[in-house]
């Protein structure tokens, strides 16, 4: 039996499509309520192949993305198992951005799995990743035992909540110097890549869209769910600040009717902010607001004369990422608190560049991370790192599992100071 792991052809792209599961119809994520679904049934899949119209605009799309990045298994001339990634900028810690792989699109077929074959897929995509200079992959878990064992572990998180309208009064602030606006879609498409611009060089984990990221808002109905409707804050001298896409869903059971799902929001400033969410929050002829895919800091909390009002009903990791290149993506963050660090680290042979001991140490805007013959203050684990690396989880929590080794008194804490942030980091969209 031959097998080959390489990009496919563009005469053999039906084919891998047909090895992904979301275009055969089959399930493509865990039976799970998803955080980033506003309804309130689980996620539903793709029910129905994709047709050879829909297989056809697909390979001719990503014939013509230089960030689409196909990998595929195949056995005696017959494709098996396929996966991509996508080139992205991630903002780190310090507002700069790192390219970044984004995993997506994995699949192997059922008569061919635990055979090996998504071990070197994933390994042609690390080795790829590094020759385009991406020190780190990220992705979405399908389903949280797997990717581990390849190195990721999660660095984002993202929650669904819901408020009572009747518990969504908020603490009495200063007016509002502009104005609030709906919009039409296409004004919205306008509007939304100016936004996320601005709040994406302030928030940790978000990701540079790709071109064509809003082109698909329209103001059409989809099915039962409505129309989306489109919510722009415009400041004092009339610039946007502010967009949100909501949708008011129709329902046949008196338990989900009159809820308000507000699909995307975002905000350059407090002042917007707070506009936009008080006309959601308190909108006619509703009774609840569901906001899935949300930050867990959501700063509306602090905003509602009773916090506890805001219930978490789903919450899920987002991104996982996984540290391609150690040095290199530790010298493109910064570090709020100077100081140094000398850890050992075991990267499981897929990166075995990464398997030595490093000398991180950081001063202002000076970041070095080379190796050294030093003795270690820590070892840690790939999976580890990558989750402290956007600064968003505990170091303590990840040593007492057992992930980080100390072997000096006070280190974790060295550890936690130098790369843990205040905000948590977040991203908006998937891919």
């Amino acid at each position: 039996m031959a097998t080959q792991v390489r990009p496919p052809r563009r005469d053999e792209m039906y084919a891998y499509y047909r090895a992904l599961p979301y275009t055969s119809g089959l399930p493509q994520w865990e039976p799970a309520d998803a955080a980033w679904h506003g309804g309130p049934e689980p996620w539903p899949p793709q029910r129905t192949p994709a047709t050879a119209e829909q297989l056809e605009e697909w390979a001719e799309a990503d014939a013509e993305d230089g960030s689409f990045h196909p990998i595929a298994t195949f056995t005696d001339g017959a494709c098996v198992g396929a996966s991509a990634t996508i080139s992205f900028d991630v903002t780190v810690p310090g507002g700069s951005t790192v390219k970044m792989a984004g995993v997506t699109a994995t699949g192997v077929i059922a008569t061919h799995r635990r055979r090996g074959y998504l071990r070197r897929m994933m390994q042609a995509m690390f080795d790829a990743a590094l020759d385009r200079g991406e020190p780190l992959a990220m992705l979405s878990a399908s389903e949280g035992g797997i990717y581990g064992r390849f190195g990721f572990s999660p660095a984002t998180y993202r929650a669904r909540w819901e408020l009572d309208r009747h518990e969504a009064a908020l603490l009495p602030a200063a007016p509002d110097p502009g104005s609030l606006e709906l919009v039409d879609a296409a004004q919205a498409k306008q509007f939304w890549p100016v936004v996320h611009a601005e709040v994406r060089v302030n928030r940790v984990g978000e990701l540079t869209p790709l071109p064509g990221r809003w082109d698909g808002l329209s103001d059409s109905a989809d099915g039962t769910n409505g129309p989306l409707r489109y919510l722009v804050h415009r400041d004092q001298h009339g610039d946007v600040d502010g967009v949100a896409n909501f949708r008011l869903p129709w329902s046949s059971t008196v338990a989900n009717a009159g809820t308000l799902v507000v699909e995307a929001l975002e905000a350059t400033n407090p002042v917007a902010y707070r506009a936009l969410w008080s006309l959601l929050v308190d909108f006619d002829l509703t009774r609840t607001i569901v906001a899935p895919g949300r930050p867990r800091d959501e700063p509306l909390r602090w905003m509602l004369a009773n916090p506890r009002a805001m219930r978490i009903t789903r919450q899920s990791d987002n991104l996982w990422a996984r540290l391609l290149n150690v040095p290199l993506a530790l010298t493109q963050r910064s570090y709020d608190t100077a100081g140094e660090l000398t850890f050992t680290i075991d990267d499981d042979r897929m990166c075995s560049a990464n398997n030595r001991t490093w000398l991180l140490r950081a001063c202002g805007a000076s970041v070095t991370c080379v190796a050294t013959d030093r003795e270690a203050d820590l070892t840690i684990t790939v999976p580890a790192l990558s989750s402290l690396y956007f600064g968003g989880m505990s170091a303590h929590d990840l040593a007492y599992a057992g992930h980080v080794t100390p072997h000096s008194d006070g280190v974790i804490g060295q550890l936690a100071r130098m790369l843990r942030i205040d905000t948590e980091p977040h991203n908006s969209f998937g891919f």
